[in-house]
């Protein structure tokens, strides 16, 4: 399979999760998240969908990039994609338990090891490739902000 192949696969995956995820917000958006009292630092609803779009992309370059290096350094390989898919899955499990269950303290102790995973996915592509593990910077620290803000939120309103 060509490289670009692999990259776009893993990008549309990325992606797609994030859709799905974002279907799972939008009725608390106008509904339940309206009603919270959230932190001065709190951004306006329109940010989350381009930064988010944004961060799927390159977490997705990122991916494919690790996959591409399959047949130099499969066992690292196979190991880097496996806390992949782990944070990924909880990356999406985050929004059901926000704004499904609309449960932010559940959310923040699943944010917290949404958290670790990707720092552990971080430091398993930066020893396969150093710019696939760059490429997920961003969106470690994206997640750790908004680690802060879904504390935030519950300690507000519990």
């Amino acid at each position: 399979m060509q490289k670009i192949v692999r990259i776009a696969l893993v990008v549309t995956t990325c992606v797609i999760i994030g859709y799905l995820s974002g279907m799972v917000t939008r009725e608390s958006i106008t509904t339940w998240y309206p009603t919270l009292v959230k932190p001065v630092f709190n951004p306006p609803n329109w940010i989350f969908a381009p930064v988010w779009t944004i961060l799927y992309i390159m977490m997705g370059v990122a991916g494919g990039m690790i996959w591409n290096r399959m047949e130099t350094d499969e066992e690292n390989v196979k190991k880097a994609f496996k806390f992949f898919i782990l944070q990924l899955a909880l990356n999406a499990l985050w929004s059901y338990l926000f704004f499904g269950l609309q449960n932010p303290l559940l959310a923040l102790i699943e944010i917290i090891l949404l958290w670790l995973l990707i720092f552990e996915t971080y430091n398993q592509f930066k020893k396969i490739d150093k710019v696939a593990g760059m490429l997920l910077v961003p969106y470690l620290a994206w997640v750790s902000f908004a680690t802060v803000l879904n504390g935030s939120i519950w300690w507000l309103n519990s």
